[in-house]
């Protein structure tokens, strides 16, 4: 069994929490389908409550592919590789990439491991260490100074231009912020 198999018990919790979240959403949709009350939905024509059933799994399949990719995008805006969400996945880095296309950032590198950021009347200076995280410093347009902290790290460009964003914001003049 790999890490990511589940055990029999497992798997029989998985279920009854999957068939905890259908049935409603059954009930729902054949409530719909019909006019009836959803408490009625077992009552019915059998191959009736089965397609209702059906049709629940694949909303439900909808979400988790949403949920799925979701993931994926998260996992690549910390750094993770297509070739490690498809071991992940258990699939291939290539097989990774189509499934979830814009999950890993594919702009260019900054030039050089540094990038500057003006918002707000203020700019920061964006730079990559040679472990590969990044940091920044800013000035705001109030004058503000955030220099870097040796202990403040960010995984991507773009989480840390997100941070230097948000001290640019916070020290904008007042005629910049509207």
């Amino acid at each position: 069994m790999t890490v990511s198999e589940i055990t029999p018990d497992e798997q029989v919790e998985l279920d009854k929490a999957l068939y905890d979240a259908l049935n409603p959403l059954a009930s729902a949709i054949r409530s719909r389908q019909t006019g009836l009350p959803a408490d009625r939905m077992w009552a019915a024509d059998p191959v009736d409550v089965a397609l209702s059933v059906l049709a629940a799994w694949k909303v439900m399949d909808a979400e988790v592919r949403r949920l799925t990719a979701h993931a994926a995008a998260t996992a690549g805006s910390y750094g993770a590789s297509y070739e490690q969400m498809g071991a992940a996945w258990g699939i291939t880095r290539q097989g990774a990439r189509k499934k979830w296309p814009d999950a890993v950032s594919r702009s260019a590198p900054a030039a050089a491991g540094r990038s500057t950021l003006a918002l707000f009347g203020g700019t920061a200076e964006l730079t990559q260490a040679p472990s590969g995280d990044w940091r920044w410093t800013g000035v705001g347009a109030d004058g503000a100074c955030a220099p870097a902290t040796e202990g403040t790290r960010y995984a991507t460009v773009e989480e840390a231009a997100a941070h230097a964003g948000a001290f640019l914001k916070d020290h904008a003049l007042d005629a910049d912020r509207s």
